[in-house]
């Protein structure tokens, strides 16, 4: 039986301390980390490779869902027990969940037509992974990150997404000129502005379409604004101005959602 690792200074544990830190390294070796029982679990589900597994035996025992974890991650190449503390060491999170494991970054077919998202300089780590998983959601073909969005990858947005990046089309680093060569054909632009006359439910969302949130404390850009067919709106009761961008954004793609499920009305 090979002994669990049980130093922090392994060069596993380096690695993997190395792709949470930085993003430099993630884009280099196309990795990124994911941790916990639910996000291996997901990512085991949606056929991702895994590499440089660390896994805690005792603590993944300690749960009727860990056990069933822990079975199926024994008998995968790469995978290595080791001790809470190393795990803790190659983790990100404050009360580790017993592994943790490097995830190639997914490579998706994107399907035609539907809603594309563009996340124009969304910073918030947690705006962006929340985003992310309104995105799978609402059946979002594709996600564009301008320059200056918040890591895609990075930990606090893979925690957030909860799995949407094995399954989601996500591409990031990408200039206003980029994204241009890279949208697919839409019959609408919007963006959202708090001076916009439509409100947001009054767009026809069954056309091709493509939303784009703007910056948490700036709104969207002015090359947001030129490339925009529509401005819209979230009308709000009291002396509310304006909602995370997050939540807006997810307001918005539930109610395209809505549509395209049951029609406009």
């Amino acid at each position: 039986m090979i002994e669990p690792i049980t130093s922090v200074a392994n060069p596993r544990v380096k690695q993997l301390r190395s792709l949470q830190a930085n993003r430099k390294d993630r884009r280099r070796e196309r990795l990124f980390v994911i941790e916990g029982v639910r996000l291996v679990e997901e990512a085991l589900r949606s056929g991702v490779a895994l590499s440089n597994l660390l896994y805690a035996p005792e603590q993944l025992a300690s749960t009727e869902r860990g056990q069933a974890l822990l079975a199926r991650v024994e008998t995968l190449h790469g995978a290595a027990a080791a001790t809470p503390e190393v795990i803790a060491a190659a983790s990100d999170t404050v009360t580790p969940q017993g592994i943790v494991a490097a995830a190639s970054w997914p490579e998706l077919t994107v399907r035609q037509g539907g809603i594309q998202l563009v996340l124009d300089a969304v910073q918030d780590p947690g705006n962006v992974g929340t985003l992310l998983r309104t995105a799978e959601a609402t059946d979002v073909v594709e996600v564009f990150c301008i320059v200056g969005t918040a890591d895609v990858y990075g930990p606090k947005v893979v925690r957030a997404a909860m799995g949407s990046h094995f399954r989601l089309p996500i591409r990031q680093d990408l200039t206003w000129d980029e994204l241009d060569l890279l949208l697919g054909p839409a019959d609408q632009v919007y963006i959202t502005d708090a001076a916009g006359r439509m409100p947001y439910y009054a767009a026809d969302w069954r056309q091709s379409s493509v939303l784009i949130v703007g910056n948490e404390a700036n709104g969207v850009s002015a090359a947001a604004r030129e490339r925009a067919t529509k401005q819209l709106s979230i009308p709000m009761a009291g002396a509310v101005e304006s909602l995370n961008a997050a939540i807006a954004g997810s307001v918005i793609l539930f109610e395209a959602a809505r549509q395209r499920r049951l029609g406009r009305s």
